[in-house]
């Protein structure tokens, strides 16, 4: 069993940075791999960004690519989304998520949710 919640949502300027973190409660938090998805209102939840049990491989959408970047710290049970370079269309409530599959998987876990909402 794994409980996530996540932090660090808020209002930004277009160009702005963000940086969303995921605290994990669980004795098992680093056998699961990691996602970040994110949700705009009237549409469905999108796949952000993944990461390995291990943190040695990363996974992004295209539309993110370049622009964000996941990362884990085991020994703290945290998952981070840095956010860099926002544009109105990153506006979202984005969610923790964890899986003991592959990141492409189903996940077994959630957080209950960050809103992001960026200005132009």
């Amino acid at each position: 069993q794994v409980q996530l919640v996540e932090s660090g949502g808020g209002l930004v300027q277009a160009g702005g940075s963000l940086r969303l973190s995921c605290a994990a409660a669980g004795r098992t938090f680093s056998s699961y791999a990691m996602g970040w998805f994110r949700q705009a209102p009237g549409k469905e939840r999108k796949f952000v960004a993944a990461i390995s049990w291990s943190g040695g491989s990363t996974y992004y959408a295209d539309s993110v690519k370049g622009r964000f970047t996941i990362s884990r710290d085991n020994a703290k049970n945290m998952v981070y989304l840095q956010m860099n370079s926002l544009k109105p269309e990153d506006t979202a409530v984005y969610y923790c998520a964890a899986t003991s599959r592959s990141w492409y998987g189903e996940y077994d876990y959630w957080g209950q949710g960050t809103q992001v909402t960026v200005s132009s």
